[in-house]
């Protein structure tokens, strides 16, 4: 499926899984999605799986927005303290899209949870509450990780998933790997059909190394590899040494809590000539996520990294991370959005695009480590590797059949599904219709309620909370707690009416508009 197809989809107001290869633009489609969306009046909640992940696309985790937090299971009394948290009970009711990231990490039973407390709060046993829910991720990628030996909770087959029964979007097109044979090796593992040429094509990458004047990250399974590579390539270095410390603003458990997804360290340690990496995107600045460089000197205290491969030279100052949690910011980190790059872990790597990797498989240790670590590399030129062992190639079995389904499913919806319209032709519906008519009786009936109780209307609902009802008429009394001015007490007082005003002209939730081409 294409990207303007899947966005197409996702626009039309369907739950959909949107997956795909690493480097098939899932991240590009996500954000295009959720831009277009918030412009047509819709709340979207940007979920991940887990805190790396939400940094990469702006939002928090799954668990912090879900509120549901380190709990493992939802007895009565967490049920009545969800119930109980009136922040949380709002949360809810605002949103009308919650999409969560990388899903291939979350565990089924987690995301079940979310289910039954989205019902629960918004009181409707519809999937997730009635939410349009977007799933993002490749099932090929690191699965979740399991605390014993209990057999893996994919989060495919969770009861949730079966209920939400996702449309599936599947990206197909590549847009990192260059056609040079390391396309072909990563589709081959997709489809569990590695060959001899394969192996020989990983053989004669392994032992091989970079030259020295060639910028390359080196990607190990486990932290105490990279920390000793890292502190071992500074110390060498006889330059001025100067260091960073991260700021913070937030409650202590907050602060900890983003500071635990940001891939910038609390004390950075920075010398001219060392190897660093950006943590962060700036497309203005000219580096992303990923992006590998040199320092070369210092001006005013802050670093200036030569980008490599490039003559770009980037002063760099720091970079804000927050954690968002209702509209209010909770928790502020500020740091250099650097990291020492002379290596980082395959787990942390994920999400990245590098141009050169000498990579440790030698100590791979669940299926689809390799896979992931060899989809960063943009190219065969690049891939350094250094050693790998059984484990390396293993894929989960499970998911081969799956993912053949998923294509099948995905090329069935393509047939019937057009390219979404350019952003530009939608710029003309910047903001929801109202229904005129809707609006005229909602305003009629605050007129004949204010007389009856002997108020001005106003103080029965504003015009503006009119408006708001009229262009986007809630589905269900608990979600006209999504209206801003429309809280529990007028829920209690005037739900029934205004429900019942409703549901005469509204037969259902709308998709989000969108202009077909």
């Amino acid at each position: 499926m294409k990207q303007a197809q899947a966005l197409g989809v996702m626009l039309g107001g369907d739950s959909v899984f949107l997956t795909g290869p690493p480097g098939s633009g899932k991240t590009y489609v996500l954000n295009q999605f959720v831009k277009r969306a918030v412009k047509t009046g819709n709340t979207v909640a940007v979920t991940a799986s887990t805190g790396i992940a939400a940094t990469h696309i702006g939002g928090t985790t799954i668990h912090s927005w879900s509120g549901l937090g380190i709990r493992e299971e939802l007895g009565p009394r967490d049920r009545q303290q969800l119930v109980g948290n009136s922040r949380l009970v709002k949360r809810y009711n605002t949103t009308d899209v919650l999409v969560i990231d990388e899903v291939s990490m979350l565990h089924g039973r987690r995301l079940d949870m979310v289910n039954d407390t989205c019902k629960l709060l918004r009181k409707s046993e519809r999937p997730f509450g009635g939410l349009q829910v977007i799933l993002v991720g490749d099932l090929f990628q690191l699965p979740p990780v399991n605390r014993d030996n209990s057999a893996m909770d994919f989060v495919h087959l969770s009861e949730a998933w079966q209920e939400l029964d996702p449309k599936i979007c599947y990206l197909a097109e590549q847009h990192r790997q260059q056609e040079d044979g390391l396309l072909d090796l990563l589709e081959a593992m997709r489809r569990g059909e590695l060959d001899s040429v394969h192996e020989e094509l990983l053989q004669k990458r392994t032992g091989t190394k970079p030259l020295e004047s060639q910028p390359v990250t080196r990607l190990y399974a486990h932290n105490v590899d990279i920390d000793t590579v890292n502190q071992r390539h500074l110390a060498a270095i006889t330059n001025e040494s100067y260091e960073y410390e991260m700021e913070t603003k937030g409650s202590a458990a907050k602060v900890e809590q983003l500071r635990r997804s940001v891939l910038a360290p609390e004390l950075l340690e920075l010398k001219a000539g060392a190897e660093v990496m950006f943590v962060a995107n700036n497309p203005t600045a000219g580096f992303y996520n990923g992006t590998r460089g040199r320092v070369i000197e210092f001006l005013d205290n802050e670093p200036v990294v030569q980008l490599s491969g490039s003559k770009r030279k980037v002063k760099v100052v720091p970079h804000s991370w927050k954690l968002e949690e209702d509209g209010r910011v909770r928790a502020e980190v500020a740091q250099l959005p650097l990291r020492l790059a002379w290596a980082i872990t395959i787990h942390k790597s994920q999400g990245m695009s590098l141009d050169a990797a000498e990579i440790d498989l030698s100590k791979s240790f669940t299926p689809g480590m390799g896979y992931v670590a060899l989809s960063r590399v943009r190219s065969l030129d690049g891939l350094f590797l250094s050693g790998i062992n059984n484990m390396a190639l293993r894929m989960h079995e499970q998911i081969y059949d799956l993912d053949r389904g998923l294509r099948a499913a995905s090329a069935e919806l393509a047939v019937n599904t057009s390219e979404v319209a350019e952003e530009s032709a939608l710029s003309q519906e910047t903001s929801p219709i109202v229904n005129e008519l809707l609006l005229s009786d909602l305003k009629l009936w605050r007129l004949r309620r204010a007389r009856a109780e002997g108020m001005p209307a106003y103080i029965v609902a504003h015009d503006s909370v009119l408006a708001a009802i009229a262009a986007k008429p809630p589905a269900s009394s608990q979600a006209l707690l999504g209206i801003k001015g429309f809280g529990s007490h007028k829920l209690e007082k005037y739900g029934t009416d205004v429900m019942k005003i409703i549901s005469e002209h509204v037969s259902g939730p709308k998709p989000i508009n969108i202009v077909k081409p």
